[in-house]
């Protein structure tokens, strides 16, 4: 018997086939559309659950159920996406809908929940009873376990760090307020930083990186400090320095055991991890006095949302 797990993302909607040993065993994806009244985002949700189906070569009795990670607000009891900022969503009864097609249990949750849970049950919160996650992507996500529990706040409205504000009227946000955390560390806000950099230094390497890439991308700035450019490493410096910020908050309400990275910034590692841990010893309230926070990478990499929505039907 199998799990199917999907993630939902802004760019495309990736399923997977999922042991219960947590391996994957078959891949589906289709892109993520524009939906409306007249096209539900369901509609491709289920044609990657019989996608993976079909590459799996398995049919939906051999599955026991199917979990969903979905951006945005999820109530995860009535199974409703209830609002999504980054993919054009409001108020869609996806449970409902896949219950037309599938005839087995269906839960959904926030995407970064889901990761949250993925890396905890299979990656590198294992052992941990306490793990915050953070992804840092198109937004900037997170999933909280405590005591060994998904939390998700009253009707599952909460667990957005994200949108926590740390520079009071400062950039606007794409979920309407100035100075939300991912307006400063998501990788949409290192692109803007990274251009607005370059258009200050015409002598930036970034400017050839750029153009290798055919784009300014999160790797631009990264790529350009390693080969020695003062204004690109004056970029990644002040991004992490906003990173940091928030991971302390975090560490200051939360005192986990660990904070995992992920997302496509997290694949630069000890660059991130050793000036993070550096400013999490040194600046989170009580640091010489109270248990060491410790800042790690996430495993699972693109993996972790397959995984996370899998385990949501693990008890």
């Amino acid at each position: 018997m199998y799990y199917i797990g999907v993630d939902v993302g802004g760019m495309s909607i990736k399923g997977g086939l999922v042991s219960k040993d947590g391996k994957i065993v078959a891949r589906y994806t289709v892109p993520t559309n524009v939906y409306n009244k007249d096209y539900s985002i369901s509609e491709d949700i289920r044609k990657v659950v019989e996608g993976t189906m079909a590459e799996g070569g398995v049919t939906i009795a051999d599955v026991e159920g199917i979990g969903i990670g979905q951006p945005g607000a999820v109530d995860s009891v009535r199974g409703v996406i209830r609002y999504s900022n980054n993919i054009a969503l409001e108020n869609v009864p996806v449970v409902d809908e896949l219950k037309k097609f599938f005839d087995v249990p269906i839960k959904i949750n926030n995407d970064a929940n889901c990761a949250a849970l993925g890396e905890q049950v299979f990656g590198a919160g294992k052992g941990y009873n306490d793990v915050v996650f953070v992804t840092l992507g198109t937004g900037v996500g997170g999933g909280f376990i405590i005591d060994g529990k998904l939390f998700e706040g009253r009707e599952c409205a909460g667990a957005e760090p994200g949108h926590m504000v740390i520079v009071v009227n400062g950039e606007k946000c794409n979920c309407g307020r100035k100075g939300c955390w991912e307006a400063y560390a998501s990788v949409s806000a290192l692109i803007r930083q990274t251009k607005a950099a370059m258009e200050k230094d015409p002598s930036s390497l970034m400017h050839e990186e750029a153009a290798k890439e055919g784009k300014v991308s999160g790797m631009t700035s990264f790529v350009a400090a390693k080969r020695g450019d003062k204004t690109a490493q004056e970029v990644v410096d002040t991004y992490i320095g906003y990173v940091g910020e928030g991971l302390i908050n975090l560490a200051n309400i939360f005192r986990p055991d660990v904070i995992l990275l992920g997302g496509a910034i997290s694949k630069e590692k000890e660059r991130l991890t050793v000036p993070l841990q550096k400013m999490m010893d040194e600046k989170s309230f009580g640091a010489k006095f109270n248990p060491r926070v410790e800042v790690k990478i996430a495993s699972l990499q693109n993996d972790a949302g397959i995984l996370g929505a899998a385990a949501l039907l693990l008890d």
